[in-house]
């Protein structure tokens, strides 16, 4: 039986994750990335706890295995800074699970759409001549991500909307990682896409932790 999460722990929730942000974004910006690690992973891990209250009370329980999929990623991605093929499958098996999701709410299938992505993707890595196994399965992860947010935007209500925009989100900060990995250190963009994938990125879990709220608490939400 669903239950509502209390309201001051949803603001506890924003809160602390906007001291996050706030914190790693002046360290992003005044050149001290290095020591903004620990912070983003603390945002990622804070979602995660977030969602799996959300799961207790009643809410989506596919959102904190998808959480749980991401904190695995991003601990060889961010933290260790290094496995980087399994971090991508990782963020793979995330985007699976989102599917799953979306499935079970009444979405479509989008096979065609998944499909014809993928091999754009794969097709467009080929073209630019870096079609290494790594960018490959970085480019299926990639066309995943697009059409699962393709179809969250197909649904309805408030919790898909907040689901919707953090897929969104968390384009844009692959976005930035391509942009990150593919130019040169002395490019003016260089600097735009660094600090550009974390402000995407964190905000679109903590949407997405959001939209794990069980339905009772999302109803009260729109009688406000």
């Amino acid at each position: 039986m669903a239950e509502r999460v209390p309201p001051k722990l949803t603001a506890a929730f924003l809160g602390l994750e906007g001291v996050i942000y706030a914190a790693f974004l002046v360290l992003d910006l005044t050149g001290r990335s290095g020591l903004t690690i620990p912070i983003k992973y603390g945002g990622i891990l804070l979602c995660l706890a977030f969602a799996l209250l959300c799961a207790l009370r009643g809410g989506d329980r596919l959102v904190p295995i998808a959480l749980a999929l991401t904190a695995g990623a991003d601990w060889f991605l961010l933290v260790r800074n290094d496995c980087y093929a399994l971090g991508i499958a990782l963020f793979l098996c995330v985007q699976t699970v989102y599917f799953l999701r979306l499935r079970r709410a009444g979405a479509g299938n989008s096979y065609f759409l998944r499909s014809g992505l993928a091999l754009g993707a794969g097709l467009a890595v080929y073209a630019a001549g870096m079609a290494t196994p790594l960018n490959l399965l970085a480019a299926l992860y990639f066309s995943q991500l697009l059409s699962n947010t393709a179809l969250a935007w197909t649904m309805k209500g408030k919790p898909w909307h907040r689901f919707a925009l953090g897929l969104t989100l968390f384009v844009g900060c692959d976005a930035c990682v391509g942009l990150f990995n593919s130019l040169p250190a002395a490019s003016p963009l260089f600097p735009a896409a660094s600090v550009g994938m974390w402000l995407f990125y964190l905000p679109s879990q903590v949407l997405i932790a959001l939209s794990a709220l069980p339905e009772k608490e999302v109803s009260h939400a729109k009688n406000q």
